[in-house]
């Protein structure tokens, strides 16, 4: 054996030498074997011996990987018919082929691993296209995407019927014949890619320290001409898969040339790095994203080549280890220190071979990563820095030896907290990749990261503002805790997650809980043999427990909060009267049940709701024998691996009922018939459980609100076909027994559900009558006998016991009535021997006037019953239009007049000038009194097919003043509840007052510019103020109870004027505290925006809606002057928000209707008219805080020109100047404070000169293009109005700027949107600067601009001497400013600007220059313009 290893060894060395020297002169068509990704391509890089075994071998691959239909081919031949059209290289002359075996020796094979393989997702099959497919024709696509189709490897990219594979084959047979034309052919490639069309030579390309240079020479051409479309961001069907292609083809370029050795010694890489590196730090975004995505794809590819490297070196050196051993174990003596075998040696010199490569490779993925990544990992483009993080996630997939190091896991950690979603997610995806090697968790890199960015990762699963970064980061927070590097106290966070408002939290938490749970029954079950049913119910145990836990976790902040915030007696009941009506019929999920949904497919025995319901059933209380349990367990003890406390016996009876619903939906959705068999089960079960759970819960008002809820999961039908009726008599007595001795409006409103429930059963319908007159006849006796003995109800005097009994009693009534019409049943006085119940409640009602509080609930539950009462009756008028009989004129008289008592009760209550009336008595009585009007509005009484309804012959209307009054009460409602989340969040109050404090310190005229173009003053403070204003406050149960409340006020006011009984002129007292009161109240707010809307446009009542606008926008900024808002963010939100009313667009954009412009002329006269007169007084005053303050509300009216003409413009116009000047105001052309002033009335302009503008751009010019950033480009479009004004920024009409030095070239095109300025690399090439015509622009791809606006410039506003390029609608200052170099006040204050009074006209020459300028104007507006077009 040993001799036929030494016969086979020389031949193995000899194919080694033939490997390293083969494919320099290889013939093209051989290695074009297969065009799939799916066959042998990764057999041609791995044996590379001779064309006669590569042609064996690719037909042998085509034989086994061929579901074909058509007959097989020669390899031979199918090679010739697969050779590309585009290959620039004629192919070389075929090799003889060499006389020697075809088989090749498996020893050789074992010395040298296969390299890795090609990409195989999205790789294209071949270049066969389909039969009805159209040709691909490169020219066609070159006109399109402006795009030169002179670059093969380009070309090959988009289209989609070639195999990239050999197209990376081509290439490589190029390069080893001619690097300079190849490489030169793959940088022209990545320009094309960039979309440049400028080409490099052989001699070019090489020349890399000229490669700057020439970047420079692209820039400065690219920004001259029209700049044509990249394909990473292009939206062209042609650029659809152009990503997924490069990708492939740059893997495929770097494994082949890995394979084929190559990437080690030519000057691929060199090349490629020279010229990627650099293009990655350009000013062009094109340049730098594409180059950044190449750089990112090559070293993606190169850490599969250094994987396999790393893979063959250890081959290697076990071979080593293992050729000594067997040299050791021949036993040689003293011979085997004469010298090495020729073994030995071959692996020695295979072994150096592949340490030099894994060197290089080193190298490779070094540079890459300090020349891109470091750089642009931190790009202002965030998508550049997604790309980024993206592809460090993948090299910890691919190459975790290397990357999961401390030196690279820092970058994404860094990154999370990126204040852009996109990028942030991709950070969290890096990191689920990089704890996916388990291998590697254990290192120091890992837990020392770990450690380091475990708290941002839960405070990015706890509150990120993105859903799908929350998700992601629980994943790796899983992740991370399957190793056991989570604290106890962050488990326990995470946990809470259960609970969480969002259903896609929940459910990714299920799996982190699923480990807490299994580990909290392991040590319950310690040291025991358990059974299965044992198993399950400590599993329930378990998971009760920690649902407890959990749960006390969650309120522990609110506790101390609900017990000072809930008050006592009456007004505790009456919130909880808001959480009954909350819950409302019992079918809303509470926090129990959406837990049990999240975790339903994770917790295994949360479907065993038979052992659920057993367990309950046992007597936890007890320590001996079970007293209560079934049959089968009656012998048994409760073992204290299951007992549970109370607390957990009520969450579990709370997830009983959610797992009984959950089990019914599921079969519900399941087989034919599966449904009613379940529903037989449980309500067999039920059956006997339900009387148990009745007698054991009785005294818990809490868990009696959840037993009453389980008659509701039966088929009550099953009594009548098991001939149970004495158990569905006895379930009736059970469930009128609880509501008639509960008082809990939760216990109430269940119980009633259940009636009505019961009552629903058809086929029971004669139990059902007698026991629901019996419930009746008893309620009616309990009221009686609760006011026995008192002649005047209305002013006798009642205990509190006695109280409390009467208030338990209406609310009896309330709940019952609502469901069941008792109009006969109320006004029942047995031939008047006794007082009605109608009578009895409306005595009990009249007692409101007194404003006794410990009668608050009392009073709004009569109100209620009273109410329900005539809504009962006006149900049971008679439709009929003609004569009425006796009988239904006495019932039509009799509600009148009984509406009319309660309707004087209302309004005295609600509105009325008694002042003693409780707070909870007079909401309930304006929301009573609204609900009656809206039933009897003559509005409302008309359907929509023109009859009337029986309610139309009782019509009711509020007069004017009462109206006045509704609206006045809602506007006390609403400052009580402001003044209530100003209590509940103090820290908002106190930064405004050191805003306010640093704002006077500050100077008002024109702040003091610091370093870097940012202002002092009260900016930061103001910041902060906002930022504390804006954040989600933590809300607690009492807060959820008090807004409830409110929002059911206002909903009610809401509701009275969409149906007519208000006048939607009253409106504006909702406008006004638009953004101030949560998103709730801005709900509602917006339902005025669409009454507005239909009455200006379609109902004719402009002048009104202007009236409402108007009120809304003054009495909304005078919160922010007179101290009650700290920022002018609600009124500008409101601005926005009432553009809406003036506007209705439809299908893009397109305006389907809108205001007259005379009403909207009027709306921007009134309230300019209005600020002037303010801003007037407070500079008399001296009151520059003021002053600066009311300036700001020229933000809020910026949105509202939008739908203004130029004519209509112009009246504006005039008017604004002409109150200016009435009120002797000045707008300084430089001043901070006055920025919106300016911006308002550079707007004006760009609105007058429209359709001049758009004449002449017709007329004298093609397409109307401006040079624009991408940003601005993006912003000019749908730019904020808000946004902030930083820094100062003159602004000088018909004169030129003095000349200034221009500021240095920053980084535009790849800004966030955020505007931060990221730090550049230092080797980020500068274009040499050269001059431009001034009055010639351009855009650029990214920016397309409308012919009807333009980009603001940024040295100033746009020159009135140009008007056939107008501004864009929203004209203040964007954050890109701030990257400017600060001027000083001498720059400001030398330079000769008009005031704005003297504004001249627009010129009618686009072309024509200012009013005599100087010959340094113009040079220096060359200046500016040539820095702009630069940008």
């Amino acid at each position: 054996m040993a001799d036929a290893d030494s016969s086979q060894e020389p031949r193995r060395s000899q194919r080694e030498r033939k490997q390293a020297t083969h494919f320099v002169p290889v013939n093209s068509g051989l290695l074009k074997r297969k065009r799939s990704d799916e066959t042998s391509d990764d057999e041609a890089r791995s044996e590379p011996s001779d064309p006669e075994s590569q042609a064996d071998e690719a037909e042998a691959g085509d034989e086994f990987d061929a579901p074909k239909a058509k007959p097989k081919t020669p390899g031979k031949t199918k090679r010739k018919a697969k050779e590309p059209k585009e290959a620039n290289v004629p192919p070389a002359a075929k090799k003889p082929r060499a006389a020697r075996k075809a088989a090749v020796p498996k020893a050789s094979k074992s010395t040298v691993p296969k390299p890795p393989k090609a990409l195989k997702t999205g790789a294209r099959r071949g270049r066969r296209p389909a039969a009805d497919a159209p040709e691909f024709d490169a020219e066609q696509v070159a006109k399109e995407t402006k795009i030169s189709a002179d670059n093969s490897i380009f070309n090959a990219i988009i289209n989609p019927t070639i195999a990239l594979q050999s197209v990376a084959e081509d290439f490589l047979e190029s390069l080893s014949r001619t690097p300079g034309l190849s490489l030169a052919e793959l940088i022209n490639c990545v320009l094309r890619a960039c979309g440049c069309n400028d080409s490099v030579d052989a001699d070019v390309v090489v020349d890399y320290d000229g490669v700057v240079d020439k970047l420079d020479d692209f820039t400065e051409v690219l920004k001259k001409d029209d700049s044509p479309i990249y394909p990473l961001t292009s939206k062209l069907s042609v650029f659809k898969r152009f990503r997924t292609s490069l990708s492939e083809l740059i893997a495929r370029i770097i494994t082949s040339s890995a394979a084929h050795g190559s990437l080690y010694d030519s000057d691929l890489m060199s090349t490629l790095q020279t010229w990627v590196v650099a293009m990655s730090s350009s000013q062009l975004r094109s340049f730098r994203h594409t180059a950044t995505v190449i750089a990112l794809e090559v070293e993606t590819a190169l850490c599969d080549v250094a994987a396999a490297v790393e893979n063959e070196a250890e081959i290697v050196s076990r071979q080593r280890e293992g050729e000594r051993k067997r040299k050791a174990a021949a036993g040689r003596g003293a011979d085997k220190n004469k010298g090495a075998t020729a073994r030995e040696k071959e692996l020695e010199n295979k072994a150096a071979e592949v340490r030099e490569r894994r060197t290089k490779v080193a190298e490779f993925l070094k540079e890459f990563v300090d020349g891109v990544f470091v750089h642009r990992y931190r790009d202002l483009d965030p998508s550049i820095r997604a790309e980024c993080v993206r592809a460090m996630g993948l090299w910890f997939a691919k190459y975790p030896a290397h990357f999961l190091d401390g030196a690279y896991l820092r970058y994404v950690g860094w990154v999370l907290s990126d204040a852009q979603t996109p990028v942030r997610l991709e950070a969290v995806r890096a990191l689920t990749l990089a704890y996916e090697q388990t291998a590697y968790i254990g290192a120091a890199a890992l837990q020392h990261f770990t450690e380091r960015f475990k708290p941002r990762l839960v405070e990015m699963a706890l509150g990120d503002t993105e859903l799908s970064v929350r998700v992601a980061v629980v994943q790796v927070l899983k992740a991370i805790d399957g190793h056991g590097l989570l604290e106890d106290e962050q488990r326990e966070k995470l946990c809470l997650l259960v609970f969480d408002e969002e259903a896609r939290v929940r459910r990714a938490v299920g799996g982190f809980v699923k480990g807490v749970w299994e580990e909290s029954v392991e040590e319950r079950l310690v040291g025991r043999k358990p059974t299965a049913r044992d198993k399950t119910r400590a599993g329930f145990k378990a998971l009760g427990m920690l649902l407890v836990q959990w749960g006390r976790a969650l309120n522990r902040d609110d506790d101390d909060e609900d017990e000072n915030d809930l008050g006592e007696g009456s007004s505790k009941q009456i919130n909880a009267k808001n959480v009954a009506s909350i819950v409302g019929a019992g079918q809303q999920k509470g926090r129990i049940a959406l837990a049990v949904e999240a975790l339903w497919d994770e917790i295994e025995p949360l479907g065993d709701w038979e052992n659920l319901l057993e367990m309950l059933l046992l007597d936890h209380s007890a320590a001996g024998g079970d007293t209560s349990s079934q049959e089968s367990d009656r012998d048994e003890g409760v073992d204290n691996a299951w007992r549970l406390e109370e607390a957990e016996e009520a969450v579990l009876l709370e997830m009983l009922i959610a797992v009984l619903r959950k089990t019914k939906a599921d079969a519900a959705g399941g087989k034919k018939g599966e449904d009613d068999a379940v529903a037989s089960d449980i309500t067999r079960a039920l059956m006997k459980a339900l009387p148990k759970l009745f007698v054991k819960h009785q005294t818990d008002e809490n868990r009696m609100a959840d037993v009453l809820l389980i008659p509701q999961l039966m088929n009550v039908e099953l009594y009548l076909e098991m001939r149970m009726m004495t158990a569905y008599a006895n379930l009736w007595e059970d469930v009128t027994k609880q509501f008639t001795s509960h008082s809990s409006p939760v216990v109430l409103t269940n119980a009633v559900t259940t009636i009505r429930h019961l009552i629903d059963s058809t086929s029971l319908s004669n139990t059902n009558s007698t026991k629901i007159l019996e419930l009746e006849d008893g309620l009616s006796t309990s009221l009686r006998d609760a006011v026995a003995g008192r002649d005047e109800i209305e002013i006798a005097s009642f205990n509190e016991d006695e109280v409390i009994k009467i208030a338990a009693i209406c609310a009896r009534l309330a709940a019952l009535i609502g469901i069941r019409d008792m109009t006969s049943w109320m006004e029942e006085d047995e031939g008047g021997k006794q007082s009605s119940a109608w009578d009895i409640i409306n005595a009990l009602a009249e007692r409101g006037r007194l404003g006794y509080k410990e009668e608050e609930l009392m009073i709004d539950r009569a109100l209620q019953v009273l109410t329900l009462h005539i809504i009962w009756k006006a149900r049971s008028l008679a439709a009929t239009e003609g004569e009425l009989s006796p009988e239904e004129q006495r019932f039509r008289e009799r509600l009148q007049e009984q509406r009319e008592v309660l309707l004087e009760k209302l309004l005295e209550f609600a509105i009325g000038t008694q002042s003693n009336t409780a707070e909870g008595v007079r909401r309930a009585a304006y929301q009573n009194l609204m609900n009656l009007h809206i039933l009897f509005c003559p509005a409302e009484s008309i359907t929509s097919d023109g009859s009337r309804l029986p309610t139309a012959s009782l019509p009711l209307s509020l007069d004017d003043e009462t109206q006045y009054r509704c609206a006045g009460f809602i506007q006390a409602e609403i400052e009580r509840y402001a003044d209530e989340l100003e209590e509940a969040s103090p820290s908002e109050k106190h930064g405004s007052e050191e805003e306010g404090d640093d704002s006077n310190a500050s100077e008002p005229e024109n702040d003091r510019p610091t370093k870097g173009g940012k202002t002092t003053g009260g900016k930061s403070t103001k910041q902060a103020a906002k930022k504390t204003s804006l954040e989600k406050r933590p809300v607690s149960r009492s807060q959820l109870e008090k807004e409830y409340a409110f929002i059911g006020v206002i909903a009610t006011f809401l509701r009275a004027i969409r149906a007519g009984v208000i006048h939607f002129r009253h409106s504006a007292t909702l406008l006004a505290h638009y953004g101030r009161l949560g998103p709730a109240f801005d709900l509602c707010a917006r339902v005025i925006v669409d009454i507005l809307r239909e009455e200006g446009m379609y109902k004719d009542n402009g002048d009104a809606v202007v009236a409402v606008i108007c009120q809304g926008l003054r009495d909304s900024f005078s919160l922010l002057l007179d101290g009650m808002v700290y920022t002018e963010d609600h009124t500008v939100a409101l601005g926005k928000t009432l553009h809406a009313c003036l506007i209705i667009r439809g299908a893009q954009l397109t305006v389907v209707k809108k205001l007259e412009g005379k009403f909207v002329v009027n709306l921007h006269t009134s309230l300019l008219s209005w600020i002037t007169k303010r801003i007037a007084a407070y500079e008399t005053a001296k009151n520059k805080k003021a002053r600066n303050k009311s300036i700001i509300f020229f933000k809020a009216l910026l949105p509202l020109l939008s739908t203004l003409d130029n004519r209509d413009a112009l009246i504006v116009k005039a008017h604004y100047d002409q109150v200016l000047s009435q009120n002797k105001i000045e707008v300084p052309p430089t001043a901070q404070p006055w920025e919106p002033c300016r911006a308002y009335e550079r707007k004006l302009t760009t609105i007058m000169s429209k359709d001049k503008a758009s004449a002449r751009r017709a007329k004298g010019r093609k397409g109307g293009e401006v040079v624009t950033t991408d940003d601005e480009g993006t912003g000019a479009e749908t730019g904020d109005e808000n946004a902030a004004p930083v820094p100062p920024r003159p602004k000088p009409r018909p004169r030129r700027r003095a000349a200034r030095g221009a500021a240095p070239a920053t980084d535009t095109e790849g800004q966030g949107s955020d505007g931060e300025a990221a730090p550049v690399a230092a080797s980020t090439p500068k274009p040499r600067p050269r001059p431009r015509r001034a009055t010639r622009r351009k855009n650029t791809p990214e920016s397309p601009v409308s012919p009807l606006t333009t980009t603001p410039e940024p040295g100033g506003a746009a020159h009135q001497d140009e008007p056939s390029e107008p501004e864009p609608e929203d004209d203040i200052e964007t954050p890109r400013v701030s990257r400017k170099r600060a001027r000083s006040d001498d720059e400001e204050t030398d330079r000769p600007v008009p005031s704005p009074a003297a504004t001249p006209e627009p010129q009618d020459t686009a072309d024509m220059p200012g009013p005599d300028p100087s010959q340094e104007t113009q040079a220096d507006e060359i200046k500016i313009r040539r820095k702009r077009i630069r940008h």
